[in-house]
């Protein structure tokens, strides 16, 4: 009875192990946020992606290694279309965590903003591998819908 319960008990594990590992929910931060994060985030919901810039600028010196604040720099450059920077930072977000969803997305229209299609149907499938539903996410939805439409206009 007991090795029964022992097994039931370890399936259990097993099954909610997997669940949380297939969650669509990133796990939020604990702790407070950095400053100029929260300063950049701010900017980008408002479009005043000239002032994200700079706080984001600052917030990647005193996070070198925080993956989302270069994306979210890397999104910022590319709206002010300095698209050098943008790719800087999206290659440094990746470089930090290579199945960073939204970097591989950005990074993807930024190559279709650069008429490189091609380059942007390999994030695409770079996303596929890391969704956690065999590709269905929402930023693998949102480049596939980018790129069809890209196509569309050509």
């Amino acid at each position: 009875m007991k090795s029964i319960l022992a097994v039931i008990t370890l399936g259990l594990s097993l099954v909610l192990t997997q669940a949380r590992a297939f969650a669509d929910l990133p796990e939020p931060k604990a702790g407070p946020q950095n400053p100029n994060v929260e300063a950049g985030r701010k900017a980008i919901d408002a479009k005043d992606f000239k002032a994200a810039v700079g706080h984001l600028t600052e917030a990647v010196k005193e996070l070198p290694n925080d993956a989302d604040a270069h994306n979210m720099l890397g999104y910022s450059y590319r709206k002010v279309g300095t698209f050098d920077k943008s790719m800087e930072h999206y290659q440094r977000a990746l470089k930090i965590d290579a199945n960073h969803r939204s970097a591989h997305e950005y990074l993807g229209e930024l190559y279709l903003d650069m008429n490189q299609p091609a380059d942007a149907e390999k994030q695409l499938a770079a996303l596929k591998k890391a969704c956690p539903f065999f590709g269905k996410c929402e930023e693998y939805e949102d480049l596939k819908q980018a790129i069809e439409k890209h196509k569309a206009k050509k």
